[in-house]
């Protein structure tokens, strides 16, 4: 028993470590290529350093840049930055699985376990299908992205790099990067020169949340359509969720942020902050000119992220909702957590409370310590580290102003939202196979 537990505890240790070194592999080649002089615009050498920075937010769909996207990488750059994008968005596991399937290299249980800690499938059965899916849904949405953004880009850039545009934004929406090429008008401008663009908000808002409400969501909409009974759990909690956080947070912006502007764009802008905060890093306004409420409402949106098996990184709504489940299970003095007909295992209570307490003390750590090393307030510094760990994107500004302690650690709080911090923790610590239990005894909280 105790040999067979072992076993299963070392191939689990094993799946992890694949999922990271799987992912720093993709950082290190695409960190090469953009060295190169040909990913330059001015053909010349890039720092390592910035590089690596830009090969770390696009793998792990952040957005957060060093050098403006537009203006200083090449076509080729820009092109190895959108190929990362695609990759760390599916997954490189779900990359990796599709080129196997194509190559008729034989999938083993490993390859299967490792895609579904990877997605984060509740079993290993049908993860070929699920792969499959993952694959073609996600080029079909950015293909249909594409085209409606195009007549809006070929009015303002012509067709060759009104197609490039459309292409390149329709995948970093999806995949909820927050790279954009707007920098042509003004650096690191994103889309504020759309910010009344009907066309151009809508679509990239619907592929902000298609891409982050997570492959499993829409595999089982797929399955079960407008049944709302016959869904999962935990697809009812993340869409029920997923509105709560799109609407709630648009009411505020509404009401406090944009009342200068004319309805109609107002209720965009509004719509579209509350969207892209929690992991997408476009932006229709200027950040830095909201109030303190209102940024602190968007690091809020921002730990919380996107969906699990999803393109978003984040602590999850499930996350989230699992501890408002709990906490008001307490209240109400039940034993037992319990939502539609269902009950909630402990071990998913104590995860999603040992993910909220991590992600919360790496996030204020580090912006203690990037706001001491940087001599900066440290609001710009809170928003700044949840961005690097909601791998969102949205930033004050002060991103190609820090120095190079400031900058390893939002690459680390990167790694750490795309890969999932609890991967990082089971890569290198084993599994608890005692089967004893410890007299219980009970202490005082609250």
């Amino acid at each position: 028993m105790e040999k067979g537990l072992n076993l299963f505890q070392k191939q689990r240790a094993k799946t992890y470590q694949i999922i990271i070194i799987c992912f720093l592999l993709l950082i290190l080649v695409g960190t090469i290529l953009l060295c190169l002089p040909i990913a330059s615009s001015n053909h010349t050498f890039t720092s390592f350093f910035d590089a690596l920075f830009t090969a770390v937010s696009a793998s792990c769909v952040t957005g957060l840049v060093v050098k403006d996207t537009a203006t200083h990488w090449s076509m080729f750059g820009q092109f190895i930055i959108l190929i990362m994008i695609q990759i760390g968005g599916m997954g490189v596991i779900t990359i990796a699985l599709a080129i196997f399937s194509i190559t008729g290299k034989k999938i083993g249980m490993m390859e299967r376990t490792t895609m579904q800690e990877s997605v984060g499938a509740p079993r290993a059965r049908g993860i070929i299908r699920l792969t499959g899916f993952i694959i073609k849904t996600s080029l079909i949405i950015e293909a249909i992205g594409a085209i409606l953004l195009f007549p809006q880009f070929f009015k303002d850039f012509g067709l060759l790099k009104g197609i490039w545009y459309s292409i390149f934004h329709s995948v970093s929406a999806f995949c909820n990067a927050g790279f954009d090429l707007m920098g042509i008008r003004s650096q690191f401008s994103s889309f504020i020169s759309y910010n009344d663009n009907l066309l151009v908000n809508v679509v990239i808002m619907l592929l902000i949340i298609i891409g982050g409400i997570g492959f499993l969501t829409w595999d089982d909409l797929k399955t079960n359509k407008l049944k709302f009974k016959s869904y999962s759990l935990q697809t009812k909690i993340i869409l029920i969720t997923s509105l709560i956080l799109i609407f709630v947070p648009s009411i505020y912006f509404f009401a406090f942020e944009y009342r200068g502007v004319r309805l109609s764009e107002r209720i965009i802008m509004s719509l579209f902050q509350s969207i892209t905060c929690r992991t997408a890093g476009f932006n229709t306004s200027n950040i830095a000119a909201m109030d303190d409420s209102g940024a602190f409402i968007m690091i809020i949106l921002m730990l919380i992220g996107g969906c699990p098996g999803s393109t978003a990184g984040g602590m999850k709504t499930t996350t989230i909702a699992v501890l408002f489940l709990a906490a008001i299970s307490v209240y109400q003095r039940k034993k037992e957590v319990q939502t539609y007909n269902r009950r909630l295992s402990d071990e998913t209570i104590r995860g999603a409370g040992a993910i909220l307490f991590m992600y919360l003390t790496v996030f204020i750590l580090s912006a203690i310590i990037i706001s001491r090393v940087e001599d900066l307030p440290l609001l710009p510094c809170l928003f700044e580290s949840a961005s690097a760990i909601g791998t969102v994107g949205l930033t004050f500004g002060i991103t190609p102003t820090l120095g190079a302690i400031s900058r390893i650690i939002l690459m680390i709080l990167m790694f750490i939202g795309r890969v999932g911090g609890l991967t990082l923790i089971y890569a290198a610590v084993p599994d608890d196979t005692s089967l004893l239990s410890k007299p219980l005894e009970r202490i005082s909280v609250g």
